[in-house]
């Protein structure tokens, strides 16, 4: 894990609507932090900017006090699970957690031990052939945690768990 420091992190969109007006929140190595608000008050916004997915207007996000503003959300290691859950419907469960390791050249062996010992936390094993259509929504949340928690991230970001 790891810490991450927002310093006045700022989110103005074209025709200057402010979606973030300046966030500065340490939390340390190991802490949960929950975002509460609104629907539309910028907290999807602000979790997509910490993970590189969105521009940041201002301000400076930092990771083990490493500024990553510039850094592509790749090398960030930072694991996002979607309110949406953004499975790959024409893969397998087992496939589904895999993706990301795969991409990053995990030797085979490791997946596959990963895989299967993060389904057994969360009670994925018996559903590791079935495809996400085949699921109940709990299910695919926990499909998709075990997506990011199979990477072994630094940060975790949970957007509507």
């Amino acid at each position: 894990m790891a810490t991450v420091d927002l310093k006045d992190v700022k989110k103005v969109y074209p025709g200057g609507v402010e979606a973030v007006k300046g966030v500065s929140i340490a939390i340390p190595d190991k802490e949960l932090c929950v975002l509460v608000g609104p629907s539309g008050c910028g907290k999807s916004t602000l979790l997509r900017m910490i993970a590189g997915l969105e521009t940041i207007s201002a301000g400076t996000v930092a990771i083990d006090g490493k500024v990553v503003n510039a850094i592509g959300p790749t090398e960030r290691d930072i694991a996002m699970v979607f309110q949406n859950y953004a499975l790959y419907p024409h893969m397998k469960v087992y496939d589904n957690m895999a993706y990301g390791l795969r991409n990053r050249g995990t030797p085979k062996d490791e997946i596959d031990s990963r895989v299967r010992s993060t389904a057994k936390v969360l009670e994925l094993s018996a559903l590791l052939d079935r495809r996400p259509r085949e699921l109940s929504g709990g299910q695919r949340q926990r499909v998709a945690m075990g997506r990011a928690i199979v990477r072994n991230p630094k940060v975790f970001l949970f957007d509507e768990p």
